[in-house]
């Protein structure tokens, strides 16, 4: 137990101290006329009201027998001082700069919160604030004395002042108006959230024979009469089963103690088992006045817990509805911790975010896009993005700690050749992306890596969201998208692949909005080749096939083996990506698909950089002038134009691509340079097909929808704070 001070005699010791000793000393001199003269000069003044410079920590009892004042004892000091003194004020120096909204060690974006009530500050303090003790604030809540905690290395700011109490429940209660915390537009219900390290959970199960009161009874006098420290206490009465939460080093204790007591039933199987965890945990709180009589705070915090992929194990929600505590295992405190405090927008969401391929075409574009908006993201969406770790093809370069941003203003292609880039190793920036404690984090893989799309399923089930552009995962095997599907759903994670089909174009938006609101789509068609569109848009009695192709490489309009484009490949991937958002269990080999190469140059082994390759591809893409303009003559002879098109019939499950000759009323006829069609033909679109239509080739515009992408998570994260 804490020490109790014996007021009276402290009062009566400390007042014959002040006119005996003190005065002996020169503390300070009496005045027998101070009342008559109230004209006393300066120097009187500071006779009269002396600096005491006192020891702290240490005590007396009544009998003269030294003693402490235990934890925080110098605070205590300070607060009985200015107890017996009537001070008007108690200051407390310290190294932080007053009271935190979270352990900033844990959460970076936590900062000093200006006022606190009494009841606020010893409810952050019991579950772990450690700036003070809760014992020490008693003596100046008796007497109403504000007290300032204040930073001894930063003495011009304010720091926090404690004063006054929290209304009583009965007040809050007497107009019975409850509303939801969020229609007061910029008023907070909590003032901080904290944490208690190092917890078990001891549990008793299947008491129902007993009764439920004896249980509770008995199992609480265990714990007394065992000296343990209960810190919460949740009980199911249909089971009659109770769990406490205890500090980790009292377990056992409070479990043997648990066993002996409920000896007997546990021998005639009247209480099913007994149990303690045997993994650290943690209590995780948010504490605050304004919760009381609000409605959606609790909804607000375990939803924030859900999205950071954060399991809780115990909720508890105290009587005067000032603070709610959960349990979580000990590993995912400090997410809980951050994702809490993002959800009561206490700071900005920010978006933990790893770049793969980030010193490609792809991923160049998008850490400039990144750049160019990010501080129109942090004012208008209060999002923040935090890119922790980039790779290349055979680098990666990660923060120094984790969650750690790295300044994506430098030049990546040197970060990732100079001294603190490592070789890429996956199964390394795997753990460092389970271990980041941001709940929020995201993968952007702008690779076209198989072997990396092995790892989508295994961050999914970590809570890891990932975003990406390539299609090796939306159009790989089979076994493997639903496995990755299958861990998504399992653990609230996002997979965002819209700019896996159309690059910036909203194409399986649009279906998906089409298919969720029960509209029936029956046919998909039009072109999702950017580098068709352009090629047969370019192509013409003097601009061959080749010098067309040589055209859409020199934009940038193509893959980087433009083979797969002019293969189909490309293509029937983004085929079978919406073929299976329709719900068609459809394979790459499933497409009937054209391809536009002989079979000895799609397999050809080129050798040689980039550009001896494109080169030499070209060059033999010159055998393909004189047919590819004969179906071009063909086509024109007809009045039709060449496009690449392609067409899913969902009745059928069939899909089919291919080089066709449209004639004008054609969607596709009109198709300019490299722009994306779809065209959906629904139940409800019957006169005129629904068409999604615009440009979608280059990395300027694949990046666009990556951060598109990304912004849909950025504002799904942060939902609960609007």
């Amino acid at each position: 137990g804490g020490v109790v001070p014996l007021w009276e005699e402290t009062e009566r010791r400390m007042q014959a101290w002040w006119e005996g000793e003190a005065v002996r000393e020169g503390v300070h001199v009496e005045d027998d006329n101070a009342d008559a003269d109230a004209n006393a000069n300066d120097a009187d003044a500071d006779h009269t009201a002396p600096i005491v410079i006192a020891t702290g920590f240490v005590a007396t009892s009544s009998e003269g027998v030294p003693t402490t004042l235990k934890r925080s004892g110098s605070d205590y000091s300070a607060t009985i001082f200015a107890k017996v003194t009537h001070a008007s004020r108690v200051t407390m120096w310290k190294n932080t700069d007053g009271v935190y909204t979270a352990d900033p060690r844990r959460v970076p974006e936590a900062f000093s919160i200006s006022s606190l009530k009494y009841d606020e500050a010893m409810e952050l303090a019991y579950f772990g604030a450690q700036v003070l003790h809760p014992l020490a604030m008693v003596p100046c809540i008796d007497s109403n004395i504000p007290v300032y905690v204040r930073n001894i290395f930063n003495p011009a700011f304010e720091g926090t002042v404690i004063q006054g109490r929290c209304a009583s429940l009965s007040e809050v209660n007497k107009d019975g108006k409850v509303v939801n915390w969020r229609s007061k537009r910029g008023v907070i219900p909590i003032k901080g959230i904290t944490s208690v390290d190092r917890v078990s959970l001891l549990t008793l199960e299947g008491a129902s024979v007993i009764g439920g009161a004896e249980v509770a009874e008995r199992f609480m006098g265990s714990m007394a009469d065992a000296g343990i420290n209960v810190l919460m206490v949740t009980q199911a009465s249909s089971e009659s089963s109770i769990t406490v939460v205890v500090p980790e080093d009292q377990g056992k204790k409070a479990l043997g103690a648990l066993r002996s007591t409920f000896e007997l039933e546990l021998s005639r199987s009247n209480v099913n088992a007994i149990s303690l965890t045997d993994t650290p945990m943690s209590i995780v709180a948010i504490v605050g006045e304004g919760m009381a009589m609000n409605s959606g705070v609790s909804a607000s915090f375990m939803s924030s817990l859900a999205k950071a992929n954060v399991n809780i194990r115990v909720i508890a929600q105290g009587s005067s509805e000032r603070q709610v505590a959960v349990v979580v295992a000990g590993e995912d405190t400090s997410r809980a911790l951050r994702a809490a405090h993002m959800a009561f927008t206490l700071s900005q969401t920010t978006c933990s975010v790893v770049i793969l391929g980030g010193t490609g075409k792809l991923g160049s574009a998008l850490i400039r896009q990144l750049n160019a908006q990010k501080e129109s993201l942090k004012k208008n969406l209060n999002l923040g993005v935090c890119v922790s770790a980039i790779a290349s093809r055979k680098k990666m370069i990660m923060g120094e700690s984790s969650g750690l941003c790295l300044s994506t203003s430098a030049d990546v292609d040197e970060m990732l050749t100079g001294e603190k880039a490592k070789d890429l190793d996956m199964e390394a920036l795997t753990a460092m992306l389970e271990a980041d404690v941001n709940p929020h984090r995201v993968v952007v893989d702008c690779t076209n890596d198989d072997g990396i799309a092995g790892f989508y399923e295994r961050w999914m089930s970590s809570g890891i969201n990932v975003i990406s552009p390539g299609r090796r995962a939306g159009a790989g095997p089979l076994s493997r998208y639903d496995a990755i599907r299958e861990a998504q759903r399992a653990n609230s994670a996002e997979w965002q692949y819209e700019s896996s089909v159309g690059a910036a174009l909203p194409i399986l938006t649009t279906l998906r909005d089409l298919l969720q609101t029960g509209d029936e789509v029956q046919r998909l068609r039009g072109c999702v080749s950017g580098t068709m569109a352009y090629v047969f848009r370019t192509m013409d009695e003097n601009t061959p096939f080749s010098e067309a192709v040589r055209q859409a490489m020199e934009k940038d309009f193509t893959e980087n083996d433009v083979r797969e484009d002019l293969s189909g490949y490309d293509a029937t991937r983004k085929i079978v990506v919406l073929a299976r958002e329709l719900g068609l269990n459809v394979s790459m080999e499933d497409v009937e698909v054209e391809s536009l190469l002989p079979d000895d140059i799609r397999n050809k082994e080129y050798e040689g950089d980039t550009e001896a390759m494109r080169a030499a591809v070209i060059e033999d893409l010159k055998a393909l002038d004189g047919p590819m303009l004969e179906r071009w003559r063909e086509a024109r002879r007809d009045d039709r134009e060449l496009r690449y098109k392609f067409v899913i019939d969902v009745a059928t499950g069939k899909c089919s691509c291919k080089l066709s000759a449209v004639d004008s009323k054609d969607t596709l006829y009109r198709l300019r340079n490299n722009e994306n069609l779809v065209a959906f033909e629904t139940t409800r679109y019957t006169t005129s097909p629904l068409i999604v239509k615009g440009a979608a080739a280059g990395p300027e515009l694949a990046a666009a929808g990556i951060f598109a992408d990304l912004l849909r998570l950025g504002r799904a994260f942060s939902t609960s704070q609007t």
